[in-house]
């Protein structure tokens, strides 16, 4: 029976980067979380403990800082493909270099003056490898409800089956959104707000019966509205809301006084695609 190496990366993660354009009397502020992973030939660090080809993780981190003032920052995707070329370039034995990019918004309040808008973060993943360059945008923590037009019924019930079907219920989520560009793709600022206005529409348009479907029609919103996209992965938490039983205060409730639940709950997975899109160059996950 023979041992090997199986596949392995190492990297800096969440290098924090505030950047502050300050190209005017109007600032421009960019908040990112970059987190670098290369691969390559790297056994002779763990077989032998050789460190000949080990790039310090942190001249990664030193590499983020300095790119950020020679090139500035820009969109999250247009960095990380900056950052991912450069050390598949600079460093013979790195063969791929994954960057992987959370962005935090801020809201404009005066030419210099920002607040911190948490409503959703914005996330990206560029990966350059032998097998080709990938660019996956997205978004996690976007927080949506529809206080109707949602149901859930006709499912199959067995001895354990205790939940009620439903004809008028809250349908509420955190939308983890990722989407695969296109090779073409370039207009990371376009597209991210178009997809993110796609998901948004879909759900607000769709009479639901049930969450899967609800995940089928924003995704396919998406590729309908934005064609240098490939595909869309979601995952949608069913965020419950538990209509409170008022009768021992002799008071009805027609529909209007809820428990929001935490946990356990429903964990929707998904992903819509164009059948005559280019499979993915790297892998990318759930």
């Amino acid at each position: 029976m023979a041992i090997v190496l199986g596949r392995n990366r190492y990297g800096k993660a969440e290098t924090r980067l505030v950047h502050v354009g300050r190209g005017g009397d109007s600032h421009d502020l960019t908040d990112l979380n970059v987190s670098v992973a290369l691969s390559g030939d790297l056994a002779a660090t763990h077989l032998r403990g050789d460190n000949a080809g080990v790039l310090p993780t942190d001249t990664m981190k030193n590499t983020v800082y300095a790119f950020a003032r020679e090139h500035g920052v820009g969109s999250p995707e247009a960095f990380g493909l900056l950052l991912a070329r450069h050390f598949v370039a600079a460093q013979p034995q790195v063969s791929g270099a994954k960057v992987s990019l959370e962005s935090f918004g801020w809201e404009r309040l005066g030419p210099h003056s920002f607040r911190r808008s948490g409503d959703f973060v914005r996330t990206a993943v560029v990966t350059v490898a032998e097998q080709g360059t990938q660019v996956v945008s997205g978004l996690r923590d976007l927080v949506l409800l529809n206080t109707t037009d949602s149901e859930f019924h006709g499912f199959p019930r067995d001895r354990y089956t205790t939940l009620p079907e439903a004809t008028d219920r809250i349908l509420a989520t955190a939308v983890d959104a990722r989407w695969r560009h296109l090779p073409e793709s370039a207009q990371w600022e376009e597209s991210f707000a178009g997809a993110k206005d796609a998901l948004v529409e879909a759900f607000v348009g769709t009479y639901s019966y049930s969450l899967q479907q609800t995940l089928y029609a924003m995704g396919e919103r998406v590729l309908r509205n934005r064609p240098e996209l490939a595909e869309v992965r979601l995952e949608l938490p069913n965020k419950h809301h538990y209509l409170v039983d008022l009768s021992p205060f002799d008071l009805a409730n027609p529909q209007e006084v809820f428990i929001a639940g935490d946990r356990p709950y429903g964990l929707i997975e998904g992903t819509v695609t164009r059948d005559d899109a280019p499979p993915a160059s790297a892998e990318w996950y759930l």
